[in-house]
C-alpha cells in the first residue's frame, strides 16, 4: 500500500474518532449531532463558502450545544446546596434525551429546557401562542411536554417544566420586558435567572426524599450518549 494511501486512511481514521467519538455531559448529544453532520463533504462546502442544509442544521447544533453548556455552567452553584443535577439524560425509548434534570434539596423535580434562539426578536405570548418574533413556535414546547410526562411517569414523582431562554429578551402585557412567561404550564425564563428561580422553587416539598429520587434519575434515565452506543 502506498504511503499516500496510508495517510489518507489515517486522516480519516482520524476525523471519524474525533468528530464520531462519544463525549458526555451537558450539550453532549446536540454536539454530536452536529460533528455527525459534518462529514468532509459538508466541511468541504463550509470551507468554500457553499450553503448545504446539513451545515445549516450541523451549526444550530452546535448553537444548541453551546446554549446548553452555559445552562450547566449557570447550575452548577447548585451542587453545593444540596441539589442533584443531572444533564442530557436518555428517555427509556426513542432517542431522545433531555438536556437538564435537577431535584431539590426537598425532592422537588424540575426539567430545565434550553432554548438557544436569535437575540433578535424577542419571545412573547399572545393569544394563547408562543411567538418568536412575528413566528409562531408554540409547537417547539410539544418535545417538552413529552418529555416532562415521560420522566414524572418513570420517576413516579410530579416533574416541573422549564425552559431556559438563552438569547431573545422576554416581553409581557404591553411589551415590556418580563423576567418569566407561562403557556400551557410550562414557565419560561431567560437563562440568567435560572438559578434565582430555582432557588427560589427550593421550598416546594417532594413527595420521595431526594437521595430516593436521584437513585432513580441514575437507574432510569442513563447519560444519553452513553446509553445509544451501548444499546
Amino acid at each position: 500500500m502506498s504511503l499516500p494511501t496510508l495517510l489518507l486512511l489515517a486522516g480519516a481514521a482520524v476525523w471519524w474518532w474525533y468528530y464520531r467519538r462519544p463525549r458526555h455531559g451537558a450539550g453532549a448529544s446536540a454536539a454530536a449531532r452536529a460533528r455527525a453532520l459534518r462529514t468532509p463533504l459538508v466541511r468541504l462546502a463550509d470551507a468554500v463558502g457553499l450553503h448545504t442544509r446539513a451545515g445549516a442544521l450541523a451549526r444550530r447544533s452546535a448553537a444548541g450545544a453551546a446554549g446548553e453548556r452555559r445552562t450547566a455552567a449557570r447550575l452548577a452553584p447548585l451542587t453545593h446546596e444540596g441539589w442533584h443535577v443531572f444533564h442530557d439524560r436518555a428517555l427509556p425509548t426513542g432517542r431522545a434525551n433531555v438536556d437538564h434534570l435537577l431535584v431539590s434539596p426537598t425532592g422537588a423535580v424540575f426539567l430545565p429546557d434550553t432554548k438557544r434562539w436569535s437575540a433578535a426578536h424577542p419571545v412573547r405570548i399572545r393569544a394563547g401562542r408562543l411567538l418568536h418574533g412575528d413566528r409562531d413556535v408554540t409547537a417547539r414546547l410539544d418535545g417538552l411536554h413529552h418529555e416532562t410526562a415521560t420522566v414524572s411517569r418513570v420517576l413516579g414523582v410530579p416533574v416541573t417544566p422549564l425552559v431556559v431562554m438563552d438569547g431573545p429578551d422576554l416581553l409581557g402585557p404591553h411589551d415590556r420586558r418580563a423576567s418569566r412567561l407561562e403557556l400551557h404550564g410550562v414557565r419560561i425564563i431567560p437563562a440568567d435567572r435560572i438559578t434565582d428561580h430555582l432557588r427560589h422553587q427550593a421550598r416546594i416539598p417532594g413527595q420521595r426524599r431526594p437521595s430516593d429520587v436521584a437513585a432513580a434519575v441514575e437507574r432510569h434515565l442513563p447519560p444519553h450518549t452513553h446509553h445509544h452506543r451501548t444499546r
